[in-house]
């Protein structure tokens, strides 16, 4: 599982996954949100814009990442 240290209130979802390169893009990104490929806390999220806090885990193609 990886980690994401939160400096701020939150982070989009979109843009964790491209900080972290769980995509190569962007609107790669958006797309497997689209799709419903992204679990957050356990559950398929479709918002791009999710904004996600501390305690929150996201799981994309077989990674892990909590937000700490």
């Amino acid at each position: 599982m990886k980690t994401f240290t939160l400096n701020t209130e939150y982070v989009e979802m979109n843009k964790l996954m491209k900080l972290l390169q769980l995509t190569e893009t962007g609107g790669q990104a958006k797309i497997a949100i689209s799709q419903g490929l992204v679990l957050v806390n356990g559950e398929t999220e479709l918002r791009l814009r999710r904004k996600l806090r501390k305690g929150d885990k996201v799981d994309f193609d077989g990674v892990e990442v909590e937000i700490v």
